[in-house]
């Protein structure tokens, strides 16, 4: 079981929580469903944007530099609290570029009654989530890196965390071949099937001249 399925969703409710947190009546669930949604990816197009403005800088770090770990968002009453997790928030440090952002999503959500309110929060340990090692893999991979390489990289970088074990896996195209295959990487334990694990995971698709490739990590944080 713990190998087919989605390892946050299968860890709702014990080590994993849910990114929103409100209550609607049952007819009113999918218009909530669909703000929260409209509001993340407006977030994440907001970066993008304005990641793609600065893209002559030439350092490394930048290669994983603005990526949204996740976005919690929390409705109340009159209120809708968007908390915006990052691994290097340069971007949003920039003056006012919280006050941009927020008059987008007001658009977005379109709603008189209620006062949106965003925070950032920057993740102490960036290189423990996969999100932001996915964004590494695929800014090497778009430089012409040998994918394997990449990988490698990717596993000495989880040595700055505090982990226990982490698995990558690339699939598609790689290296421009005319058949596609996947290939693993794996470092430490993963128990996929113990629901008390900590596993962190993304599924992140990357686009090269020779087709998408896509990147699956999963990384065991901890046991509880």
């Amino acid at each position: 079981m713990g190998q087919k399925i989605n390892p946050l969703g299968f860890r709702l409710g014990t080590t994993q929580n849910h990114h929103s947190f409100w209550f609607a009546q049952p007819k009113n669930y999918s218009e909530g469903l669909q703000e929260d949604k409209k509001i993340r990816n407006c977030i994440k197009n907001y970066i993008q944007k304005n990641r793609k403005k600065g893209s002559n800088r030439k350092i490394e770090s930048d290669s994983s530099s603005e990526v949204i770990t996740h976005i919690e968002i929390q409705k109340e009453i009159d209120t809708i609290q968007v908390i915006i997790h990052i691994g290097f928030p340069n971007l949003l440090k920039k003056k006012g570029a919280i006050e941009e952002l927020e008059k987008d999503l007001q658009k977005e959500v379109n709603s008189v009654n209620q006062r949106l309110n965003i925070a950032i929060e920057k993740v102490k340990e960036p290189y423990r989530q996969p999100n932001i090692l996915a964004e590494y893999i695929a800014f090497q991979l778009k430089n012409r890196v040998s994918f394997r390489k990449a990988m490698k990289k990717a596993i000495e970088l989880t040595k700055k965390a505090d982990i226990k074990g982490v698995k990558i896996k690339i699939a598609g195209r790689l290296a421009g071949k005319e058949i596609a295959r996947a290939e693993c990487i794996k470092k430490g334990r993963l128990p996929l099937q113990t629901i008390r694990a900590k596993i962190d995971y993304c599924c992140y698709p990357i686009r090269t001249i020779y087709g998408v490739l896509g990147v699956k990590i999963w990384i065991f944080v901890e046991e509880e």
